[in-house]
């Protein structure tokens, strides 16, 4: 007779009897005793498991229905075996020791005051736990080793904010926050200071329109008067300038109207490039006559040509003087027809074009800013090209003949600017770069002192920032120019700026430029034209020291606009516009 009721007693019972052997032939396995389950053992077991190494009474829950966490009725993590083996799918990497760092990581700084922080934490709950076994203590006795543990976690905070001031080491995403922050402050200075307004924008520029329109008009009807000069307006303007192609900064208050002038009808211009005679890029405007030139052309000769090089050329210093005193006796009239409208007048510097002030009445215009039109005379020579009178030279240098033009290429900016702007994202960011850049230019142009304040503004001035903008836009694709990317394309647009100032070369971008798309029209002699430095007029030390400004200027961005964040500095804010008042004041249309 087989022992089994003895050795089933025995288990039940929990006793630590020998164990008898089995009956042979009964088929049951050997396997061993198990301990006993007490409810004290129990309890012990669990403590043991889940007590925190080095902090003696002190539990943790345990991990239940967590995988890889050491939960019940699971095997702990496998580890990696030696000879390149990898580890079991679906079983988690074996996680490190609770309270040490990974083998291959030195603790630093912020691993140190987490600690700090973990063990005060443990020092309050330790605390805590031995109040609750006296019950006689006192409230006193607590409340000091309250005092004394918010003191010590105090300190742990103040440690780790130190650590991580000091570089204790790189937050998760750093990079990317630092990333968003810049472009963050270049969003806000584009928006607050530099955006202008397309509502007051429209409006100052169909009042330009008008205003200027009026005066060509007139100046054109008294030129048609017979007269010893057969020099006249053909009655038309054009529009040119930031204002007209949508990357202006700052207020609408200044606008750039070229006035097209019409030689006699036996004249025509022949311009050629003049090299050694002035500035590169410089052009001489030579007259042709149909029939030859005869005694009816010497008093245009006389009135409007200079001898050079033993020909005749037309003179823009003299051209220049002529419509600044036509301009001047035709205003009368004008300023009679708009007394209601306006109060105009008209000032004029030697050497340089005329300005048109405008200044609107409160009850004609709704925006009311004063405005300045500078009025540049120009000659036409077919293909929306035309030649315009040169500025003196700055610093003033030996005097340049006064048969000297510059080539006034506005009307192909803007149709390079439309066929971008065709070919490009619809959310291209292009134009608010160069807005932005221009911005910086003049922020950075504040804290520099004289004269290195006037070669920072003449060595990147908008047409330089212009130009860089088209080489760097026909660089790459234009897909990459999208408004996610505007930081980026900046970042590239100054690192081209600063390799063309370490170089001593920035191209004209039409003059000699065999790159242009076939979309802008150009004639044959602009292409074949002597390339231009748009950076041969300075020295290398300026423009070594104007590359090292720029790249400081983008590198400290973010500090340069916060010091000039001050409101003092913000343009002010533009009256409402009481012609929405009133369109919102109607009713609607049914």
């Amino acid at each position: 007779m087989c022992n089994l009721e003895l050795v089933t007693r025995h288990h039940s019972a929990g006793s630590s009897a020998p164990r008898h052997p089995p009956c042979p032939g009964a088929g049951v396995q050997k396997h061993p005793v198990p301990r006993q389950n007490t409810p004290q053992r129990r309890v012990a077991v669990r403590g043991a498991r889940n007590r925190v190494p080095g902090a003696p009474g002190v539990a943790l829950a345990p991990l239940s229905g967590q995988p890889g966490l050491g939960g019940p009725g699971e095997a702990p993590p496998a580890r990696r075996r030696e000879g390149g083996k990898r580890r079991p799918r679906g079983r988690p990497p074996p996680l490190p020791a609770p309270g040490r760092p990974p083998s291959d990581n030195a603790p630093g700084p912020r691993a140190a005051a987490r600690g700090i922080s973990s063990e005060l934490s443990r020092r309050l709950t330790r605390d805590r736990v031995r109040r609750k076994r006296k019950p006689g203590s006192g409230a006193a006795a607590g409340a000091v080793s309250l005092l004394k543990g918010s003191a010590l976690l105090l300190l742990g905070c103040l440690l780790a904010r130190c650590c991580g001031a000091a570089g204790g080491g790189p937050r998760r995403g750093g990079a990317r926050w630092a990333a968003g922050a810049r472009r963050g402050a270049l969003e806000r200075f584009h928006e607050r200071q530099l955006r202008v307004s397309p509502h007051v924008l429209g409006h100052s520029k169909a009042h330009v329109g008008r205003v200027v329109a009026e005066l060509v008009r007139a100046a054109k009807a008294q030129g048609l008067q017979p007269g010893p000069l057969a020099l006249s307006l053909r009655g038309d303007f054009v529009r040119i300038g930031s204002a007209y192609e949508q990357h202006k900064v700052r207020s609408p208050d200044c606008f750039d109207i070229l006035v097209p002038l019409r030689l006699p009808p036996h004249l025509e211009p022949q311009p050629r490039c003049a090299p050694g005679l002035g500035p590169r890029g410089a052009f001489v405007c030579g007259l042709r006559a149909r029939d030859g030139w005869s005694r009816r052309c010497r008093p245009f000769a006389e009135g409007f040509c200079v001898e050079l090089q033993g020909r005749s050329h037309l003179s823009s210093g003299l051209v220049l003087r002529w419509f600044q005193g036509h301009l001047q006796r035709c205003l009368g009239a004008v300023r009679y027809r708009l007394q209601e409208r306006c109060r105009i007048s008209l000032s004029a510097c030697p050497g340089h074009p005329p300005t048109l002030h405008i200044l609107p009445c409160s009850d004609y215009v709704c925006c009311h800013i004063s405005m300045a039109v500078r009025l540049i005379p120009a000659i036409p020579l077919g293909d929306a090209l035309y030649l315009t009178a040169l500025p003196p030279q700055s610093p003033p240098g030996p005097p340049a003949p006064e048969a000297l033009w510059g080539l006034n290429a506005s009307r192909q900016e803007q149709r390079l600017l439309g066929w971008l702007k065709e070919q490009a994202p619809a959310s291209s960011c292009h134009l608010k770069c160069l807005q932005i850049l221009k911005g910086l230019r003049d922020l950075r142009g504040q804290g520099l002192e004289e004269p290195f304040c006037s070669q920072w503004g003449r060595v990147l001035s908008s047409y330089v920032l212009k130009t860089a903008l088209f080489s760097v836009l026909l660089q790459g694709p234009l897909e990459a120019w999208d408004e996610r990317f505007l930081v980026e394309r900046l970042e590239d647009l100054v690192l081209y700026l600063r390799d063309c100032l370490r170089k001593q070369v920035l191209m004209d971008f039409f003059l000699g430029n065999t790159s242009i798309p076939e979309a802008v029209a150009l004639p044959r002699f602009l292409k074949e034209a002597t390339p231009v430095n748009l950076l041969a007029a300075f020295d290398g030390p300026t423009l070594d020291l104007v590359a090292f400004q720029l790249i400081s200027t983008w590198i400290q961005a973010p500090h340069i606009i916060r010091m000039y964040s001050n409101p003092r500095y913000l343009r002010p804010v533009p009256t409402p516009c009481r012609h929405i008042a009133e369109a919102k004041q109607e009713p609607l249309a049914e």
